[in-house]
């Protein structure tokens, strides 16, 4: 069994519950998460003993999204590219870095993965409650990917689940969706009590383990090799070319004021300056109705 720093393994009742177990940081991907997240999901492939995977995160976040508090090359304007970096190079890092490999590593698993969605599910940690075969959600769940307020992609698994429309409504706007809405718009399973979220998911969990594990390999496998063969794969791929184009696409009156936001004020003021003009927001703790109003 690997040394993990940044999740949490946990065998039992036929399955495995893995935690992304950065609470400080809301559960932000970091490059070490992920990479013990997919050792972790290797590990539970090649044990018998495993029937399917949870999928959670400790705290108050599943996940917040793709680390941003990190250090960043200075801003070199007026073409917006980091300090000592070419076009070409940013391009190229951006079409490496979003590869889609690590999502179809999650879809293409024998066994299934059952997100436990607790509190915030943002931006990339959104990707991947929903590359998860099954997604259930506490009542306090809030999803969005604001990072496309800050000239960044959105992710084509929005549209696979939540359908063309739903997905355009908040992957345009970045808007919060909260529990309910999630569920209307079909990116969720159930929503629950939050006492009851991870018990409710191992009794799914159980209910497939009564199931030969060949053929819950082959059903699994009627639903994922099938949406891939319409096309998928190919979705995925265009999806990462046309991220690297939307993070090249830098703007000095978007950017600028992000960057001296955060230089006068930190990660606080970074998010004011970036989700304030937003406020309130349609669903979720900063919505209207959360404020009595």
């Amino acid at each position: 069994m690997p040394d993990f720093e940044n999740i949490l393994y946990d065998k039992q009742r036929k399955g495995v519950l893995i935690t992304l177990n950065r609470p400080e940081a809301l559960n932000a991907l970091s490059r070490d998460l992920e990479d013990e997240l997919h050792v972790a999901l290797d590990e539970a492939e090649a044990d018998p003993e495993i029937r399917y995977i949870i999928l959670t995160g400790a705290g108050r976040a599943f996940s917040a999204g793709y680390d941003i508090a990190g250090g960043r090359a200075p801003t070199v304007w007026p073409y917006g590219l980091p300090e000592g970096t070419s076009v070409a190079e940013l391009l190229d890092g951006w079409r490496e870095r979003d590869k889609p490999h690590r999502f179809m590593h999650m879809w293409e698993l024998t066994k299934p993965i059952i997100a436990a969605v607790n509190g915030w599910c943002m931006g990339g940690g959104s990707w991947y409650a929903l590359f998860s075969h099954m997604t259930y959600a506490s009542e306090a769940a809030v999803f969005s990917q604001p990072e496309v307020r800050m000239i960044s992609n959105t992710s084509f698994i929005w549209t696979l689940n939540a359908g063309y429309k739903h997905a355009l409504r908040y992957g345009l706007t970045g808007d919060h969706i909260d529990a309910e809405e999630a569920l209307r718009i079909g990116i969720l399973n159930q929503v629950l009590p939050a006492d009851d979220l991870i018990e409710e998911c191992f009794k799914v969990g159980e209910r497939i383990a009564l199931v030969s594990p060949e053929t819950v390999k082959i059903n699994l496998y009627v639903a994922t090799m099938g949406l891939e063969m319409m096309g998928l794969r190919n979705a995925l791929i265009l999806n990462g070319e046309l991220s690297a184009l939307a993070h090249s696409s830098r703007r000095e009156d978007v950017l600028r004021p992000l960057e001296e936001a955060r230089e006068a004020g930190g990660m606080r003021g970074f998010l004011q300056q970036r989700d304030g003009p937003f406020q309130p927001e349609p669903f979720g703790p900063r919505s209207a109705a959360a404020r009595g109003s």
